[in-house]
């Protein structure tokens, strides 16, 4: 999803936070029952109180797949992706990541080289519980290998019983609850007086209720699908290491 705003970013600008709190750069959501989630510069969302980050769409081996087809695509993507959970997760200090589907790309992508950089970036955090909530590219690519220790699970997901979170891929609504997403990969257009023009990831927050909360895409090697049933929606930009609010 993308869309444009007409309006002056100074993006080094110093960052005015509502509170005192870590992490640097983030912006809170109030959600309807008053969980408090953190929307992360790293592209991630943070709920302090359970220890738990949620990231969606990174699509591991997808570079891989295109150059299989012939595609002339940049190398270096795993490594890159496998950076990104590393800054989430040392921003956080996360005892729970959360998948929001599309961990892989395609089944031609899910193969020894792949499983060679991940494996020790899984070692090497090995203490944090990870789940992946299947979203429609890991139904075609297969699940990751067992080595990996990934609960999987199926949206929506409850990930503390008694919470108002549900974890999904595919926007949508849950009686009840506000359901965290990707799928969408959403940005946003912004243009300077100079007719200059920036596009960056951004969250998509429909507060509800039931509320919604679309993630940007982590993976380093995603592109985004305009999509019209989030034009209500605020946004959220991803800008020069800080989560910037927009207006309306």
């Amino acid at each position: 999803m993308s869309t444009t705003i007409d309006f002056a970013l100074n993006v080094h600008a110093p960052f005015a936070s509502p509170s005192a709190l870590l992490p640097v750069g983030a912006h809170p959501v109030s959600l309807p029952g008053g969980t408090v989630l953190w929307l992360l510069p790293q592209r991630a969302v943070w709920w302090p109180a359970e220890r738990t980050a949620f990231v969606a769409d990174v699509h591991f081996g997808k570079a891989a797949t295109f150059r299989r087809a012939g595609q002339p695509v940049p190398h270096g993507t795993t490594a890159d992706n496998l950076a990104r959970l590393d800054g989430v997760l040392a921003a956080t200090g996360a005892e729970h990541l959360v998948f929001l589907g599309d961990f892989l790309h395609a089944r031609s992508g899910a193969d020894a080289p792949l499983w060679n950089q991940l494996l020790p970036w899984r070692e090497r955090h090995g203490s944090v519980h990870l789940t992946l909530v299947r979203g429609n590219h890991d139904r075609h690519a297969g699940d990751p290998p067992p080595g990996l220790r990934i609960a999987l699970a199926e949206e929506p997901w409850t990930p503390r019983p008694g919470s108002e979170l549900r974890a999904c891929h595919h926007p949508q609504t849950v009686d009840g609850a506000t359901a965290l997403a990707g799928h969408l990969h959403p940005t946003v257009t912004l243009r300077g007086r100079a007719r200059d023009a920036v596009r960056l990831p951004c969250f998509a927050w429909l507060p509800g209720p039931p509320g919604l909360l679309v993630l940007p895409a982590l993976g380093a090697f995603t592109g985004t699908a305009p999509q019209a049933m989030l034009q209500a929606a605020q946004r959220f930009a991803v800008a020069d290491s800080r989560v910037i609010p927009l207006p309306p």
